[in-house]
Formats: C-alpha cells, sequence, structure tokens
C-alpha cells in the first residue's frame, strides 16, 4: 500500500502523520510493535528501517484518522539541518537567461543554501515581499530528502540515499541577488535566503513510490496562468550527480534537503515578477499541488 508522510496542524500543535488514502494517521497513534518516532525528522534519522515500520503501519490505517478538512497542512520537515540548492540546472532555463554555450561540458554545477527555520513554509502560507526587491520570482522544483548519512556517494549508489521527493517552490528577489558593481558580482544571500522564500510540501513521498524521478511533469502557474510546465528529464546534471557533487563537498545528514533545479518560465526574461495577492501553485506528478500567496513587504 502506497503512503507519504505529512506533518499537519490539529489542535494547535505540530502532528507528524503518514497520509493513507487522504486520511491523517498520527505516527504517535502507531501500534508500539511499530516503534516509530514522533516527528518526521527522526523518522528520516531511521530511514532504512523506519519505511518498512510505516509500510506495516499504512497497512493496518484502514479505518480513522483525520479528513483533510480537520487539519492544516504545514511544511512537512520541521527542520531539516540544510536546504541545497542548484543553480540553473535546466537546458530551457540556461537558454531563457541567455547562456550562450548550452552544451553540458560548458557547465558547472554550483549551489546554494536557503536557511531552513526562517525560509521553509508549508502549503497555503503567505509569504513577504522581501524589503527593497522589485523583482521577485518564481521557480518550482523538484525536492528529494536524504534518510542515510552519506558520504562520497557514487554514480551507482547515490539514489539510495534518497528517503523520499517533495514539491519546492524557490522564490528569488532577483534584483537582491545581482552585485554588478563588486568584484563577486552575485549575493545569493540577499537574493534567494529571505525569510519564507521556499515553500515546502505538500506531503514527502517515499522514493519506491515516485519510479524514475528523472521522468516528472513539473508546472507553476500565477493567478492561474500557466508560467512553467516541463519535465525532470530536462536537467543538466541529474540527481545522482547532484548527490555525488554535493557528498564530495560535505556530509549529507538525514533529513537534508535538495532542490534540483526550475526549468524555463521564469518571470525574470520577460520581466514579469510577482506583487502582492498573487498565488502560486506548484504542481509535481505523483507529489501533489503546493500553493502560497504573496503578500506586503513588512518592516
Amino acid at each position: 500500500m502506497s503512503f507519504a508522510l505529512v506533518t499537519v496542524e490539529h489542535a494547535g500543535r505540530q502532528v507528524a502523520c503518514i497520509e493513507v488514502e487522504g486520511r491523517y494517521h498520527a505516527l504517535a497513534d502507531a501500534p508500539a510493535d511499530l516503534a516509530l518516532p514522533p516527528d518526521l525528522m527522526a523518522v528520516m534519522a531511521q530511514w532504512p528501517t523506519a519505511s518498512d515500520r510505516l509500510a506495516r503501519y499504512a497497512q493496518r490505517c484502514v479505518t480513522g484518522g483525520w479528513a483533510a478538512s480537520e487539519v492544516r497542512l504545514s511544511t512537512p520537515l520541521q527542520f531539516p539541518g540544510k536546504v541545497l540548492c542548484a543553480g540553473a540546472n535546466y537546458y530551457d532555463h540556461l537558454a531563457e537567461m541567455g547562456v550562450p554555450d548550452l552544451r553540458k561540458q560548458a557547465q558547472r554545477l554550483f549551489f546554494f543554501f536557503k536557511p531552513p527555520r526562517n525560509a521553509l513554509v508549508g502549503p497555503e502560507a503567505e509569504v513577504d515581499m522581501p524589503l527593497g526587491t522589485r523583482m521577485f520570482d518564481w521557480e518550482v522544483e523538484l525536492a528529494l530528502v536524504i534518510g542515510r548519512r552519506s558520504r562520497r556517494l557514487t554514480l551507482d549508489n547515490a539514489l539510495d540515499a534518497v528517503a523520499a521527493y517533495t514539491v519546492a517552490i524557490d522564490l528569488s528577489a532577483r534584483d537582491l541577488n545581482q552585485a554588478p558593481d563588486t568584484f563577486y558580482k552575485l549575493d545569493w544571500v540577499a537574493g534567494k535566503a529571505q525569510d519564507r522564500c521556499c515553500p515546502l510540501g505538500p506531503r514527502l513521498v517515499p522514493a519506491a513510490f515516485i519510479g524514475d524521478p528523472h521522468d516528472l511533469a513539473l508546472q507553476l502557474s500565477v493567478n492561474g496562468e500557466l508560467k512553467q510546465d516541463a519535465r525532470t528529464s530536462g536537467m543538466v546534471f541529474d540527481i545522482r550527480e547532484q548527490l555525488v557533487t554535493l557528498s564530495n563537498i560535505m556530509t549529507l545528514d538525514p533529513g537534508d534537503v535538495v532542490l534540483t533545479g526550475t526549468p524555463a518560465g521564469v518571470g525574470f526574461p520577460k520581466r514579469t515578477f510577482l506583487k502582492p495577492g498573487d498565488r502560486v501553485e506548484a504542481r509535481i506528478e505523483r507529489i501533489g499541488a503546493l500553493a502560497v500567496t504573496i503578500g506586503e513587504a513588512r518592516p
């Protein structure tokens, strides 16, 4: 039986749940013989064994649980140690951003960070416009969650480190990202690390239920208008290559999140950007949809 993992708000508290056929069952209510951890970060820390116990719990969740109307979905992981984001990793996105040489060998895989506790928000959150930006942009991304401590991964074993996949929206202040008058040219913190700039969710779908993560449809719309419509097959560097590169730089810990890049259709090339009141909805095949609303900048 397939299942997903979520964190919901119920009766004023955050509750880690297993989602089975549209109903939410608290991990804390699992039978004692399954000994499931009480939160999803703890689940990720035990993923190789916890995934089997979750599968057995899912088989028992034929009745009970909460309906969607009884809870509010939160961002699933509260909170990972690292949120790592691959930059410029789809061929069509490179083209729309004016990169002259689109050959893979002409590209360099690079990453930046988002601050987990401040950046992550869940479905239906309001995201304040960053102060001082006039170029607040959208990016839909397939995100993965690490399920075992990993260092020096190889192309053969990299996907074994992935516990689950989810939907992410990388919200970017493009003007704050630019620093043309300095020697370093780009300011990744100002452009990418603003509060609430990384909606994530609505659920974590175990990798076993995803199939091929390199052949998933992903879309993003703003106020119902389709902006991005592509497949993950358009990545320059696939997920294995990303994890090999990252694990050669640093240790990847259970619960770490990796955003894998965005396809064409962002606002920057057309100089079309988000404004207060806009609704942004991202959707990825086999995972679901994640929507947020843009709010006014707050001093």
